[in-house]
């Protein structure tokens, strides 16, 4: 789920191994203990965890930990599927469900049922083997500048219909969905409104109401979103939890966030991230133990003000401005995984052949 940890920076691209001259950034604690079995945790660029809850896992898990940065979602599931005979790492943090089932064909993961599970919402869990475990989730949405269109006059768009609206022509810009993993999710939210039969024709009619397309998020909220930056673009697909990040990182802390998300009617597209052991690692129990770890309360509360989505456990606390500004659809749109994943090329290319 390519996650919201870019309010705060943008992550460095590239595959990445963190070794003992980045323990500082990546691998928090525990060099003073060698004999201690060392975990590798394989995850995308945008995977944070704070300083204190990294060392909380060494100490109880009794392991050394190494985060290994891999690309965006897609590139560290190639990865991993590459290195499978191999494996670079013992637990692959980052499959969300638009990946899901190619994940599960390549079987690639071990079956482990964690401490916790069991106070993980049903709806979240896809994989009835434990292979994959959620661990946080987050809705792809609309979002919209508040004070642009109090000062325009205009009315707030509801629903996706709205969208193609002449009264909001030149208004709207989206991440490419090859590129730009908030750009699939928007692409199979319309897909699930509209059916494999019609997206196509409705992303035409945004296209003749001067869509604005760009590669990725970082480009589209921070480049072309008015309410984040100089541009003329007062709606921009982006997560349903940047109006908690907008008040979070502001030198002011507003009461009030100054941007909203259009979240009903089917309009926002719920991603769930995964989690789960790789098959050959020489350490399946202490990574049982992490898998544990990662559902806890302590690792889960510290989820969103980290990556900006919400924790899989119900049980977990939220911080005060998620439970404020952060929002979760009543009615998601949704598509079942391994149609997601039988389609998936077909409909970018379909997409791409009309778009661009």
């Amino acid at each position: 789920m390519k996650v919201f940890r870019f309010i705060l920076s943008v992550a460095c691209l590239g595959f990445m191994l963190v070794s003992a001259c980045s323990e500082q950034e990546d691998k928090p604690a525990q060099a003073s203990a060698p004999d201690l079995p060392a975990i590798t945790i394989m995850t995308h660029d945008s995977f944070s965890i704070s300083k204190e809850v990294a060392v909380a896992l060494e100490e109880e898990c009794r392991v050394k930990l190494t985060i290994l940065k891999s690309g965006d979602a897609g590139e560290a599931l190639n990865k991993a599927v590459l290195t499978k005979n191999n494996p670079l790492a013992d637990i692959f943090y980052g499959v969300d469900n638009t990946f899901l089932s190619r994940a599960l064909d390549e079987d690639i993961f071990l079956s482990h049922a964690p401490a916790h599970l069991a106070d993980v919402e049903d709806s979240l869990k896809l994989d009835p083997q434990n292979r994959l475990i959620p661990v946080d989730y987050g809705d792809v949405c609309v979002n919209f500048d508040l004070q642009w269109f109090e000062q325009a006059g205009k009315p707030i768009p509801a629903m996706l219909e709205d969208l193609t609206d002449p009264k909001y022509k030149g208004l709207l810009v989206v991440e490419n969905p090859a590129t730009s993993s908030p750009g699939l999710a928007f692409l199979l939210a319309t897909i699930s409104r509209f059916g494999p039969d019609g997206y196509i024709d409705y992303w035409k009619k945004l296209k003749a109401n001067d869509l604005l397309i760009t590669n990725g998020w970082k480009e589209a909220y921070w480049g072309k979103f008015t309410a984040a930056s100089q541009g003329n673009r007062p709606l921009v697909v982006s997560y349903a939890s940047s109006p908690a990040a907008e008040v979070f990182y502001a030198e002011t802390k507003p009461e009030k966030a100054p941007t909203g998300v259009m979240t009903e009617n089917g309009s926002a597209f719920r991603q769930i991230e995964f989690a789960g052991i790789l098959k050959g690692t020489s350490r399946p129990e202490s990574a049982k133990k992490v898998m544990d770890f990662l559902l806890s309360p302590r690792f889960q509360e510290d989820i969103p003000l980290q990556m900006f989505v919400f924790p899989a456990n119900t049980k977990a606390g939220l911080p005060t401005v998620f439970r404020e500004h952060a929002k979760i659809t009543r009615e998601p749109a949704r598509l079942d995984p391994g149609q997601i994943d039988e389609n998936r090329d077909n409909w970018i290319r379909e997409w791409t052949e009309n778009m661009l």
